[in-house]
């Protein structure tokens, strides 16, 4: 597993990541959120042995990242899709990797073959687009055959078919009983993905709970409802004491009753209900409710 102890990292005045401790355990994918700037890539470094703490540790599997013997065989990282010599061939750069590390040369092409790049082995990394270059990336991570991964934003650049495959690919390794940290800022791929979320910002730690945990504590439940008469509707909850907004097709959201309650209450005034259905907020949503005051960048409305 990924162990996070009180780690800490300070750039001068800026406190980048601060009393950070959270665990990432075997069997599972967990999300790393937050908002731009929060502290995830700076912590991933950490973990890394990248970037040296300020105070804490980070240890994987009970040992720091640089003591570890053949690490590409205890922890697949991609933190950048850029960091490949543009003159070498996906062979060639993984050819290397991989006898740094003691791990056979047939790995390179079952790997290659697993990310999809078999056809392009040969072909120099500077003419691979992005996607490629993020599978090519993917490929150097499962080179060890590790147990603990690491991967930034690994769907960037992906097409719909990549986006599915990334997501097919964690799941399976989590289900192999491999440790999977994974940063992404695309809520909707998390929501389908992670099964557990560390969610951080500025630098400090917000939430560490499952997935449904998370939705359901920081989201906002809530019905949605239409009536056979409109008008009615409207002037019933214009004139209540429950809070409702219209939206569209003329159907409003009411939040603060039971689908049973309000259903009575409709009932009660002689409203005629053909709709009324229980909502909760996304994880996009429940992310923006929980992090709105951990924003650092934020663009103001045209």
């Amino acid at each position: 597993m990924i162990r996070v102890q009180d780690l800490s990292k300070s750039y001068g005045e800026t406190r980048a990541v601060d009393g950070l401790s959270f665990e990432v355990r075997p069997g599972s994918v967990t999300g790393f959120l937050g908002p731009n700037g929060a502290g995830k890539t700076t912590t991933m470094r950490m973990i890394l042995g990248l970037d040296r703490p300020t105070a804490g540790q980070a240890l994987v599997n009970g040992t720091p990242y640089a003591e570890l013997a053949d690490p590409l065989r205890q922890v697949g990282a991609l933190l950048d899709a850029h960091a490949v010599h543009g003159g070498r061939t996906a062979r060639g750069h993984l050819l290397c990797l991989a006898r740094s590390n003691g791990i056979p040369d047939r790995r390179v092409a079952e790997v290659l073959a697993q990310v999809g790049l078999a056809e392009v082995a040969r072909k120099r990394v500077k003419g691979f687009s992005l996607g490629m270059r993020q599978r090519l990336g993917v490929a150097a991570a499962l080179l060890g055959d590790p147990p603990v991964l690491l991967l930034d934003e690994p769907v960037n650049g992906l097409d719909p078919e990549g986006i599915r495959w990334i997501r097919t690919l964690l799941r399976g390794l989590a289900a192999e009983g491999r440790a999977v940290l994974v940063s992404s800022h695309l809520m909707s791929e998390m929501a389908l993905t992670a099964d557990h979320l560390v969610v951080i910002g500025r630098g400090r730690l917000l939430a560490d709970a499952s997935t449904a945990d998370f939705i359901a504590e920081h989201g906002r439940p809530r019905l949605r409802v239409r009536a056979v008469d409109p008008e009615k509707l409207t002037r019933l909850l214009s004139g209540s004491e429950l809070t409702a907004e219209p939206v569209a097709d003329g159907a409003w959201e009411v939040t603060g009753v039971t689908g049973e309650e309000f259903a009575r209450f409709a009932a009660d005034h002689r409203v005629v209900l053909y709709e009324i259905a229980a909502q909760q907020d996304s994880l996009e949503e429940a992310f923006m409710r929980m992090t709105a005051d951990s924003v650092e960048y934020r663009a103001v409305a045209a």
